[in-house]
C-alpha cells in the first residue's frame, strides 16, 4: 500500500500515513486517495451524479464479462439475471466481470460496454433471443412472445455504447 510523509507546520512532527483504495465514507475524511488494481479511482470516492452510473446487485445467476442484464424482484430483493429477448427479460444494464450466483455484481446502466466481440462499428445491434445476455445485429427470425429493444451501437469490435431503449413486444 501507498503512504505518504506527512508534516506538522507547527511543530515540525513527520507522520508516515497510508493512502486509500475506497472509501468508508466520513472514516476516510481527509486521506489521500491511490488508484485502484485497474488503475481507476474507486466508485466509492465519487458522489453521486459524477462517474459510471453503477449499483452493486446480487446476481440470481452466474453471469459473465460483458453480459446484458435483467433486474428483477425476488421476493422482495433486488437480483439481476441474464437479459433475454425469448423471455421478455429486458436489458437494464450491464457487467463488466464474471459472477457467480448469489455473488455481489456492479451493474452498469449506461456507458461503453467493452467486454465484447465481432462486433462492427457503426451497427445497430438488439438484445439476442438465442444467446441470453447477448446482442445481436439480425432480428429477422424474431417471433410472436419475443421482445425487440434497441441495445445501441457498435463503437468498436469489442464495444457498445449501452441505450437502453423501451422493448417492444412481438
Amino acid at each position: 500500500m501507498a503512504t505518504y510523509l506527512d508534516i506538522d507546520l507547527v511543530s515540525g512532527k513527520k507522520t508516515r500515513r497510508s493512502t486509500v483504495q475506497s472509501s468508508a465514507g466520513v472514516a476516510d475524511a481527509d486521506k489521500i486517495p491511490s488508484l485502484n488494481a485497474q488503475g481507476h479511482i474507486d466508485i466509492t470516492m465519487i458522489p453521486p451524479g459524477v462517474g459510471d452510473d453503477a449499483k452493486d446487485i446480487e446476481a440470481g445467476e452466474a453471469l459473465s464479462t460483458g453480459d446484458f442484464i435483467n433486474i428483477y424482484d425476488d421476493g422482495g430483493t433486488p437480483k439481476v439475471r441474464k437479459a433475454d429477448a425469448s423471455n421478455g427479460r429486458a436489458a437494464h444494464g450491464f457487467v463488466l466481470d464474471n459472477y457467480a450466483a448469489a455473488a455481489t455484481a456492479t451493474v452498469y446502466f449506461e456507458g461503453s460496454n467493452d467486454q465484447l466481440a465481432l462486433l462492427t462499428a457503426g451497427t445497430r445491434y438488439y438484445l439476442d433471443k438465442s444467446t441470453p445476455g447477448g446482442v445481436t445485429d439480425d432480428v429477422s427470425a424474431y417471433l410472436a412472445g419475443d421482445i425487440h429493444q434497441f441495445i445501441g451501437v457498435g463503437a468498436a469490435a469489442n464495444c457498445i455504447n449501452f441505450e437502453g431503449a423501451d422493448c417492444i413486444d412481438l
